[in-house]
């Protein structure tokens, strides 16, 4: 299987998703198939979350199963031992930056600021998540943030207030290797079994990443 961060940087988009039943993990992991989309951020944010991941393991290999929300290092062991294939983080935590990069995960942590920035290269950090993106600035704000770092080779997931309508201007700041995106995959929309809706989100947005990505090669 393809490099997980490869992958994504591949797709451009990944699906940020807070699940309660593990029961609608199959389900759910086929309409993100069926639109295109073989990558999920599983977060932290229910406790299903692990139990989803090794069901989606299980059942469903071939989708990259990510962990999201991974704020201390026992949910980033239940993340490993559940499967999944990358980590991700609403902020940074060397402790858990270290711990991810001593198991082999790959691990995004979160930030916001250049201090942010500052502290988490120091730690060998290559990729980050920027968040909330939205709130941050935008894709100016970003721009802005990521020049004085651009030649550490640092890129970057944004999430938290990116829209379908705005991947575009996200991906064409060289160093966004993807967005992150909640409106895919929704909590109420897995809840009342909406699947179609999901693969066709998921569709739409493989649609303008691609071409996105395309522009800027």
């Amino acid at each position: 299987m393809k490099n997980p961060i490869d992958l994504i940087a591949s797709l451009g988009v990944v699906p940020v998703i807070a699940i309660e039943r593990a029961s609608d993990a199959v389900a759910l992991a086929d309409a993100l198939l069926e639109g295109g989309l073989p990558v999920a951020e599983i977060t932290f944010r229910t406790e299903a979350a692990a139990e989803v991941m090794a069901a989606l393991r299980d059942a469903r290999p071939e989708l990259c199963i990510g962990a999201g929300t991974v704020l201390d290092k026992p949910n980033l062991k239940r993340a490993i031992d559940a499967g999944a294939r990358f980590g991700l983080a609403p902020g940074f935590d060397p402790e858990i930056v270290d711990a991810a990069k001593d198991a082999g995960l790959p691990f995004c942590p979160g930030i916001m600021t250049p201090s942010d920035l500052t502290l988490a290269s120091a730690r060998g950090v290559k990729l980050a998540k920027f968040f909330p993106a939205g709130v941050a600035g935008g894709p100016k704000a970003l721009s802005g943030i990521a020049a004085p770092f651009a030649h550490l080779g640092i890129r970057f997931i944004p999430t938290g207030g990116v829209t379908e309508a705005t991947i575009g201007e996200w991906l064409a700041i060289k160093q966004v290797i993807a967005v992150g995106g909640t409106w895919i995959a929704k909590t109420e929309d897995i809840r009342d079994g909406r699947f179609a809706d999901i693969a066709r989100n998921a569709a739409a947005a493989v649609k303008v990443a691609k071409e996105a990505l395309e522009k800027r090669a």
